[in-house]
């Protein structure tokens, strides 16, 4: 199991492997900066994309057939066998090797030890947009598919390729060097290398090449190659059809590790190591994808696009052979059998299951899953808040499932709770009826995160590090969620609440403690992202950009409620490419009417603590690293929060490449009725605002190291104040 999670990871890896080629080019000068003739056609060939792109057609389809094995190199198959039937690598004696080396050792020698086939559909319409259903698909060991895995896409198939893209130029030097006829067109032929490969020797002056169409400035065909040899290749080529360039064929081979077999020697059978003859077989992951059955304009109906991008038709495997472009070979035939007896010994569908809910932030054991982020956080209030959130799975019930949360807070040293019901409409989308009771804890003032995904949540952890303003509230709710398209969710409650600061405060003179009735409406709209429907819900396969969060909540004085306010809050979130890099930008903010307690304003998300030195903290999605935690509210306020990444890339140690960001956030806001709350805090009522530096890939790590200076209005004589440095894990992105 742990070889075939291995070979997921850098399998996925491996689509935006950069590599080279051991290629004879004559005459070409090696300089470390780029042919400006090159760099002229690939301008072009960006200016020229999106009208070479399909997707500028009316209408669309073709079919796809994948398949991904891991395996030794076709080359040294016979020998391997030949060598496994000579030497007595499997007497008793040699039982003290592991089980696993013994396993993959003997799986080899007649078949391959993973094998995964899969068919699509592609189908466009201008008016509806893209949809792509999963014909068919079989994942040796699998009774049940990895969903979020069998959704995965290639990285050339619709968009420009990682080579191309102008913010990447600073990693790749370019030289064109030829021009060639291919498929009766005519091709510039562009050979690239990494900026990180400084020596290469004679024969290895390149990491691969581009050929661009003359005529059209299309990509017909991009191949990588590794520096070391033999390590791997990956070459993309495009068929052109209905004058636009659709992708045909991708293959990839990628080294993933080296097995060593040692034979023993007759004349030695003490088996000592060094008078064994030893042999290395390298194992390689294999994929191979092919594009048929082109047709356009496409005879779609609106109802082919219904449901999420991607939809799933079948996955028991047996209409593959309809789609199978190349029969299977015996040696494939046997991994079906040989690993789909493995997979029953020793459960990998369980262990699957496990990996699939951790792609969601969830542990799967049985009929239950438990909440990742829900474990272990820390705020200033509570502490160390530990908690466990189970619920009941699909394997339980398909259209019920309750669940229960509790945690407790080592500093206020109370126990929380929580249990629920969904209540599934359809199992087409995402479309339930929830009700909740619950008796819990939260920092007054927060933006609300309903509808944020697993990632977005954790960006969020450390937002009260150094906030202990918080209230406690006790209620039940009724709620209805409902997927009007893959783009747009809406959600509408329903709820009834005792709520009480549990910190110094009056709200008009009226105590700290209120009853509150009021109905919240929610809105997520996210047009580009692609999503997938499995048993557990709908799974977001790609989070592409923009998108949009938008709450309403109305508070009425009926049903014992004391409160009449109204209060919105909206985020904005986008990024973009340009020549000079790539810039996101999150815009957001809220506003309050009507008289509302402290805690149904807004708090301007501050990260740093008064009562230390040294401001060092965690990222938050919306949070401040140089602004108090808990010390302004606002009942109206707007946000920004810029990033723009520096297209300068280097390395430090190790093999990750570096890069920088440079990030600016700023907020203004201001408070109507101030004398309303009897505490202490204040308005943020001028311009706060803070620029940073943020290092990609801190020292070849998987963190980002940010360093943040206050500017402005709110600047003080105190370097330590106006300074933080904050950390960020890289796989949250910007």
């Amino acid at each position: 199991m742990k070889r075939i999670l291995l070979f997921f990871s850098l399998l996925l890896w491996g689509f935006g492997f950069s590599q080279s080629k051991v290629t004879a080019i004559e005459g070409v000068v090696i300089e470390d900066k780029s042919d400006p003739r090159a760099l002229e056609i690939l301008k072009k060939v960006n200016q020229m994309f999106r009208e070479n792109s399909p997707k500028t057609l009316d209408s669309y389809s073709y079919k796809s057939y994948e398949k991904i094995s891991l395996d030794i190199d076709e080359d040294s198959i016979s020998q391997y066998n030949k060598f496994f039937e000579e030497t007595g690598m499997f007497r008793d004696k040699r039982r003290k090797d592991s089980l696993n080396n013994i396993s993959a050792r003997k799986i080899f020698s007649k078949s391959k030890l993973f094998l995964w086939e899969r068919a699509q559909e592609f189908l466009y319409s201008k008016q509806y947009g893209e949809k792509i259903n999963i014909l068919d698909n079989r994942i040796s060991g699998l009774k049940q598919p990895i969903y979020e895995m069998i959704a995965l896409q290639q990285s050339n198939r619709d968009k420009i390729p990682d080579q191309l893209k102008q913010e990447n130029r600073g990693l790749y030097r370019f030289f064109l060097t030829d021009t060639l006829e291919m498929d009766g067109r005519k091709n510039f032929v562009i050979r690239f290398r990494e900026v990180n490969f400084k020596n290469p020797d004679k024969k290895r002056k390149y990491n691969g090449a581009i050929y661009v169409d003359t005529e059209t400035y299309g990509v017909k065909k991009i191949e990588n190659f590794s520096k070391n040899k033999n390590d791997g290749i990956i070459t993309s080529t495009w068929i052109f059809f209905h004058n636009k360039w659709f992708l045909a064929h991708e293959t990839v081979k990628l080294k993933m590790s080296n097995m060593k077999l040692e034979e023993e020697d007759p004349r030695h059978p003490d088996d000592q190591p060094d008078r064994q003859k030893i042999q290395t077989f390298g194992t390689y992951a294999f994929l191979t994808s092919r594009y048929f059955d082109y047709q356009s304009p496409a005879e779609n109906s609106p109802a082919d696009f219904k449901g999420y991008t991607f939809s799933v038709k079948n996955i028991r495997g047996n209409t593959l052979e309809r789609y199978r472009t190349d029969p299977l070979t015996e040696r494939e035939k046997n991994t079906y059998k040989t690993i789909d007896s493995l997979g029953r010994r020793y459960n990998i569908d369980n262990k699957a299951q496990i990996l699939s809910g951790l792609l969601n932030g969830q542990i799967r054991v049985g009929v239950v899953d438990f909440a990742v982020d829900e474990i272990v956080n820390y705020n200033l209030y509570e502490g160390f808040r530990v908690g466990l959130k189970a619920k009941v799975n699909e394997n339980f019930s398909p259209y019920f499932s309750p669940d229960y949360t509790f945690a407790y807070g080592f500093k206020d040293d109370k126990w929380k709770y929580r249990i629920g019901l969904d209540m599934k409409t359809t199992l087409e989308k995402d479309s339930y009826f929830r009700v909740e009771y619950y008796d819990d804890v939260t920092a007054s003032g927060e933006f609300y995160r309903r509808l944020w995904n697993f990632k977005m949540r954790m960006a969020n952890y450390g937002n009260n590090l150094n906030n202990d303003r918080y209230y406690h509230y006790r209620g039940a709710s009724v709620s209805y969620l409902n997927d009007i398209t893959n783009g747009l969710t809406l959600v509408f409650a329903a709820r009834r609440n005792l709520e009480e600061a549990l910190f110094d405060y009056s709200f008009r003179g009226r105590g700290s403690s209120f009853e509150n009735f009021n109905t919240l409406f929610t809105l997520k709209y996210s047009p580009n992202s692609t999503n997938i429907m499995t048993p557990q819900g709908k799974s977001l396969i790609d989070q592409k950009y923009p998108e949009l969060y938008f709450n309403y909540e109305q508070s009425y004085k009926m049903f014992g409620g004391d409160l009449s306010y109204a209060r919105f809050d909206a985020l904005f979130v986008h990024n973009f490419k340009t020549m000079l890099g790539t810039t996101g930008f999150r815009l957001y903010g809220g506003m309050v009417f009507g008289g509302a307690p402290i805690w149904k304003n807004f708090t301007m998300n501050g990260l740093a603590s008064p009562r230390r030195d040294f401001n060092f903290n965690l990222t938050s999605f919306l949070g401040f690293a140089t602004l108090e935690g808990g010390k302004y509210y606002n009942d109206r306020f707007i946000a920004y929060y810029f990033t723009h990444k520096l297209p300068w890339y280097f390395k430090s140690f190790g093999q990750n490449i570096s890069s920088f960001d440079f990030v600016l956030r700023g907020t203004i806001g201001d408070m109507d009725k101030a004398e309303y709350h009897q505490f202490r805090f204040r308005p943020l009522n001028h311009l706060y605002q803070e620029v940073g530096l943020e290092w990609n890939n801190f020292l070849s790590t998987y963190f980002n190291l940010g360093l943040f200076y206050r500017v402005g209005y709110y600047t003080t004589r105190n370097f330590k104040q106006n300074f933080a440095i904050q950390f960020k894990l890289k796989l949250l992105e910007f």
